[in-house]
């Protein structure tokens, strides 16, 4: 999650948050440890397409990213295949130590519904009044995730 986290093509006056992550603190519910969190976040990771995240076990995972700072969030950057791409992503502020048993119990910040166009790459904005005070961010991909044949 960050303002715009993995293009190249970074709007004036917005940063890469990856710098900010607090990376002892990652979590990911559900990922597979063959394709973790770290080949979707990390600089030179996520930009191999031979990397990426993927679920282990439903269409459903559980990310929760602190930060090393108070950030500001405008945008995300979620590539993926039209296929095996997430379709639905609900982000939630300042939350920690959510698991799938109470999710559903908090509402989200923000919902945002991924377009082929965001999944090649294009930002996603979000509701930049919400993630003024940024310190963590707990995100899920919901529903529509369709698991990645491992033969590919």
């Amino acid at each position: 999650m960050s303002a715009a986290m993995g293009t190249p093509s970074i709007q004036r006056g917005l940063v890469d948050l990856v710098e900010f992550v607090e990376w002892p603190g990652v979590e990911c519910l559900n990922q597979n440890p063959a394709h973790s969190l770290v080949n979707a976040l990390k600089q030179g990771y996520r930009e191999d397409d031979g990397l990426f995240l993927e679920s282990d076990s439903d269409e459903q995972l559980l990310i929760y990213l602190p930060f090393t700072q108070v950030v500001k969030l405008h945008s995300l950057v979620i590539k993926g295949g039209l296929e095996e791409g997430p379709k639905t992503v609900k982000l939630f502020a300042n939350k920690e130590h959510m698991g799938f048993s109470n999710v559903n119990d908090f509402p989200a910040s923000d919902t945002v519904v991924l377009s082929p166009d965001n999944l090649e790459g294009k930002p996603a904005a979000l509701k930049y009044v919400k993630f003024q005070n940024v310190r963590r961010v707990e995100t899920t991909n919901m529903k529509e995730l369709k698991k990645i044949n491992e033969d590919q």
